[in-house]
């Protein structure tokens, strides 16, 4: 599977930054992406590679095999020429080593998950200078909206960013003000939101929620904001409109989930 890792912020090869891998794997006329946030540690071969969050996938499949591997040429060189460089490494999901000084802890929260639609399309019509500064404006819509709905960001995923929030309601409005704020810079975003228990150890936090509300958020459709049943469940009837999308079996995760539209 070619593999391919954003070079960091200091365009060098420098340790404990976050970036963006993104991977592309063809089998007969089916092709498979992966791509999301990374850790990066260590420099040269020695460098060790981390998701952040359970990275997002997508399959697409033709009828043939080779417009499937004109997909992947074209797409390989979208990347190459993309400020992203080759990545021989394996990437794998963080593991937390144990913290005997930290108190495990354990809490309820709504997750929320958004990323930029079709951002390395963007990011290449634009350039590097202007792109810079239209994720600079998007950070600062986003974060200005996380405040205001009393939301507590997590992680920045290249594109995007996980917050957890104490009330569903408010991370519904969150999601559907950031949704709106950042159409003004041009941007179309999608959101998932999943709400469950997730656990605490000093600055960090873990557990299946997170991975649930990464897996909503792969669901949702441009301009889309999609929750679980477990955020609906949460909602008073007559506070917010939700349209059904089904149920649908969520990549690594227990059991099928029924995943709801929120409406304009």
């Amino acid at each position: 599977m070619p593999k391919f890792l954003r070079i960091g912020v200091h365009q060098s090869n420098v340790s404990g930054y976050t970036s963006k891998a993104w991977c592309i794997r063809r089998a007969g006329s089916t092709v498979h992406l992966k791509w999301g946030a990374v850790e990066v540690h260590g420099v040269g071969d020695g460098r060790e590679i981390h998701w952040t969050v359970p990275p997002r996938e997508k399959t697409i499949r033709y009828r043939t095999v080779q417009p499937a591997t004109d997909y992947v040429k074209d797409a390989i060189a979208r990347r190459r020429s993309h400020r992203y460089e080759p990545l021989a490494g394996s990437i794998a999901i963080k593991r937390r080593p144990a913290n005997r000084g930290a108190t495990l802890e354990q809490a309820l929260a709504t997750i929320l998950i958004v990323d930029i639609v079709q951002s390395t399309e963007k990011a290449a019509r634009l350039g590097d200078s202007r792109w810079a500064q239209v994720m600079n404006h998007y950070y600062a819509a986003v974060r200005k909206e996380l405040k205001t709905s009393r939301g507590k960001e997590i992680v920045t995923t290249g594109d995007g960013m996980l917050a957890r929030f104490d009330a569903p309601a408010a991370a519904i409005l969150c999601a559907t003000t950031i949704r709106k704020a950042v159409r003004t810079l041009g941007l179309e975003i999608r959101a998932g939101l999943h709400a469950g228990e997730y656990r605490v150890s000093g600055p960090e936090v873990f557990g299946l929620a997170l991975h649930i509300g990464a897996r909503v958020a792969a669901k949702a459709r441009p301009g889309e904001v999609l929750v679980s049943s477990a955020v609906k469940d949460l909602m008073a009837p007559s506070e917010v409109r939700f349209k059904d999308r089904g149920s649908h079996q969520l990549k690594g995760v227990p059991k099928r989930w029924r995943l709801y539209r929120v409406d304009p």
